[in-house]
């Protein structure tokens, strides 16, 4: 299993927040060669089109970008984890939804035993979470935003 510091988190508005809050950090990963896959309560693929055809990036980075799994097939995405597992590459896994399909999700990768190298960003939908945002933060170390990655500051 997972331990919390191996993880982050994110706290999104709308789909194209979600996906403006990720895409530096997922570009970086993608020039670093990392494995993506995107675990989504509800399919991106329309805003994900819409998001990439209005920015200023190389058509290649367009493409390394709209290329990746961005539908709602929870199945399919556990088999390409297996996968990546098998040919041991590191991932990066973006979990996005509520907060009960986030802990279903990373629940079934602990249980599923995953032993590649996980990197795990949980995302959560500000509208389910209410004022329940300070209790999610105490569970992570780190936190994404546009900016990157950075820790969390216990106050």
């Amino acid at each position: 299993m997972l331990e919390n510091n191996n993880k982050t988190c994110t706290f999104y508005a709308s789909d194209y927040h979600f996906e403006m809050i990720i895409l530096p950090y997922l570009n970086k990963k993608l020039d670093e060669n990392k494995n993506i896959v995107i675990f989504t309560e509800n399919n991106l693929e329309d805003s994900i089109d819409v998001l990439v055809s209005r920015m200023n990036l190389k058509e290649d980075k367009k493409e390394r970008i709209l290329n990746l799994d961005w539908k709602n097939d929870d199945l399919g995405k556990f088999d390409t984890l297996k996968n990546y597992e098998n040919n041991s590459k590191d991932v990066v896994v973006f979990v996005k939804g509520t907060e009960g399909y986030i802990k279903s999700i990373n629940e079934n990768i602990s249980k599923n035993n995953i032993k590649t190298n996980l990197k795990i960003v949980d995302c959560y939908s500000v509208d389910d979470l209410k004022n329940n945002m300070a209790q999610i933060t105490n569970k992570y170390e780190n936190y994404l935003n546009t900016s990157g990655e950075s820790k969390i500051k216990s106050y």
